[in-house]
This record gives structure tokens, sequence and C-alpha cells, in this order.
């Protein structure tokens, strides 16, 4: 579909910065897929920042990886330890990522890294699937994409949601870093999110025309 095509186009522009891969393609199409399931008439600003939590989380690859981008979860586990003996996690109390008596490890997965038992157990209650028993189920495509879109949605991360920033005229791209992790680098995940909804704007844009109507998207920015 044309409308299509120039939403890859505009995002492989920015913030893809010139390239975008059949990888990433399939992890916005998962994520894309899973919103318009859940919330087929939501607000567009839900759905660029999201992506751009999935565009930061992931370093830009756009589909579930481990915490510390490692290829296995003993490599996470190795990298994790290490950091922790040099004093580098400050943050953490105890060291969530060890595997437990029964072998697993609820070390980070997925588009946005899920963490520790508790975190796993509230997914698991909320999406009807068990990632607790099998943790390494988040990084399976579309169950990731169940995690971001559910966990941002209803607030399961950190308590805010996507409709405490992004509701109305209300609308706060900083302070949206919250949904998942404080104020880090909220202004840098801002800019992204910006960049997806001006690329969705594009098809909203697009449709209005071969409608002959307005847009429709409530709100189109200018950058």
């Amino acid at each position: 579909m044309s409308d299509e095509r120039d939403f890859y186009r505009a995002i492989r522009a920015e913030p893809f910065g010139g390239r975008l891969t059949d990888g990433q393609v399939r992890g916005i199409a998962a994520i894309r897929g899973e919103w318009m399931k859940t919330a087929p008439d939501g607000d567009p600003r839900h759905l660029a920042y999201m992506l751009a939590t999935a565009f930061h989380e992931t370093a830009r690859t756009m589909r579930p990886v481990r915490e510390t981008l490692a290829s296995t979860d003993e490599r996470a586990i190795a990298i994790l330890d290490r950091a922790y003996a040099a004093g580098r996690l400050p943050q953490v109390a105890r060291p969530y990522w060890r595997r437990d008596g029964k072998g697993r490890t609820f070390l980070g997965r997925g588009f946005v890294q899920i963490t520790h038992r508790r975190n796993y157990q509230r997914l698991s209650d909320a999406l009807g699937i068990d990632l607790v028993s099998d943790p390494a189920r988040a990084m399976e495509m579309e169950v990731a994409a169940s995690v971001l879109v559910a966990g941002m949605m209803r607030g399961l991360f950190t308590g805010v949601s996507l409709a405490d920033v992004f509701s109305g005229g209300r609308e706060d791209w900083t302070g949206a870093r919250r949904i998942v992790n404080g104020l880090d680098r909220a202004e840098l995940v801002a800019g992204y999110g910006r960049a997806f909804l001006k690329a969705l704007g594009v098809t909203g844009r697009r449709k209005a025309i071969e409608r002959g109507g307005r847009p429709c998207y409530r709100r189109l920015p200018e950058s």
C-alpha cells in the first residue's frame, strides 16, 4: 500500500538515518499490529512513543533483546555479574539476573526490558502468558510486542501509562519516559517519538487526501 511505503520511507530517513533492514521492519510491524489489535482507534502519539521506546531500548534493532544486548543468557549473566562486582550497578540491591533453584533467570528481555521475577509475574497475569515458568518467552516477537503495548498502555512497568502523558490536549514527550525508566535519556527518546509521529502523519495525510477530507490524526507536528 502506498501509505505504508510513505511511512517506511519517512522513518528510514528519520530516525533510522537512511537505512532500514528487513529485521527492523518485522519488529515495527509486530508492534504496530499489536497496537492496532489492542487499540484500533487509539491515539497515534501512543504508537509513536512505543516505537520510539523500542527503538531506544533495543539499540535501534527493533527486535527483542536481552539486557546488555548479549547473544545468550549466560553471556548476559556474566556481564552483569562483572558490572555488579565492580560497583557499576549501585541501584541494584540483589542480583536479580542470577539463576534461581529451577535454573531460571529474570534478567531483562524484550522490546522493553522486563527485569525481576515480580515483573515477569505481573506481565504474565496481565497477558495470560506464563513468563515465569519460561522467562525466555519474552524474547519471542509477538510476546515482546504484547508486553510492550500492554505494559505502556496500562502502566504496568512503573504505574505511569501512555494516557497519563498523551491525552486530548495533554502532550508530554519528555515526561513520557517515566512510563518505562524515570527520565533516563528522556529528551533523546522524545525526539525519536516525534520522528515516528511525523512519519505516521505522512500516512494520515495521504489517507485524508484519498478521502478528500481532513487528516485522520488529530495533531501533526511540524518537527
